[in-house]
């Protein structure tokens, strides 16, 4: 298969890949209303480039009705210029029902978000993580940790863990706690400094130090630092 111009051409690679033996691992550690087939992540995103670039809109106006397509209808959406990525963009967020889809869609996306942070922070950014959705607000977290991840945005990603400490559902505190734990490895000082003020929940706070000390760019000494400043 060189290329893919039938949607219908599509689904039928993709069940031709499922894999029953994936499909009951994923289901273990991904939940989802929508029916999972059990086709491995790089072969969606081999699928995703075959459809031809003029097909793009098309395919992606079509309502997914399985977990894989709507992996590779975030795929496509990457694969559109960044005004276009824009026009689909709220319209992906109603599929995004768990961790898997949320993250590998904001990777996706990120280096469109990159190279244009000002334009897409003032268009998107507080619209997400003013959402009462667990995965709206997830997808902003997540944007937040792969592409702006730089010094101009520390504060207002600080700012944003405290706002969002008292929210409950467990996809957006191990959201923050993966945002902090990033910046911590890549600010140490500045991450520090927040951590010592941090208006976090105990369990996010925690959750954060326990990422952090599983990297292996921090040291052991500061593991041990961070270990007893849990609550």
């Amino acid at each position: 298969m060189n290329r893919i111009d039938d949607y219908a051409e599509l689904k039928s690679g993709l069940e031709q890949s499922a894999d029953d033996e994936y499909r009951n691992f994923s289901m273990k550690i991904c939940t989802s209303e929508y029916r999972m087939l059990g086709v491995r992540v790089p072969q969606i995103r081999k699928y995703a480039k075959l459809v031809a670039t003029g097909r793009l809109e098309e395919f992606i106006a079509v309502h997914p009705t399985t977990y894989e397509e709507v992996l590779l209808r975030g795929f496509l959406i990457a694969r559109l210029p960044y005004d276009e990525m824009l026009k689909w963009f709220d319209s992906h967020l109603i599929y995004i029902d768990n961790w898997s889809t949320c993250d590998l869609f904001c990777s996706a996306i990120s280096k469109l978000v990159q190279n244009n942070r000002a334009d897409f922070f003032e268009r998107k950014m507080t619209k997400l993580l003013d959402d009462r959705d667990e995965f709206t607000i997830r997808v902003g977290l997540v944007i937040l940790k792969c592409s702006y991840m730089e010094p101009d945005y520390l504060q207002f990603i600080f700012a944003t863990v405290d706002k969002l400490s008292n929210r409950e559902e467990y996809y957006v505190k191990m959201g923050l706690a993966w945002l902090v734990s990033e910046c911590f490895i890549k600010y140490p000082s500045a991450t520090m400094e927040y951590l010592l003020r941090s208006k976090m929940s105990a369990w996010t706070f925690n959750k954060t130090i326990s990422k952090i000390c599983d990297s292996y760019r921090v040291d052991a000494e500061t593991k041990k630092l961070l270990r007893g400043m849990r609550r």
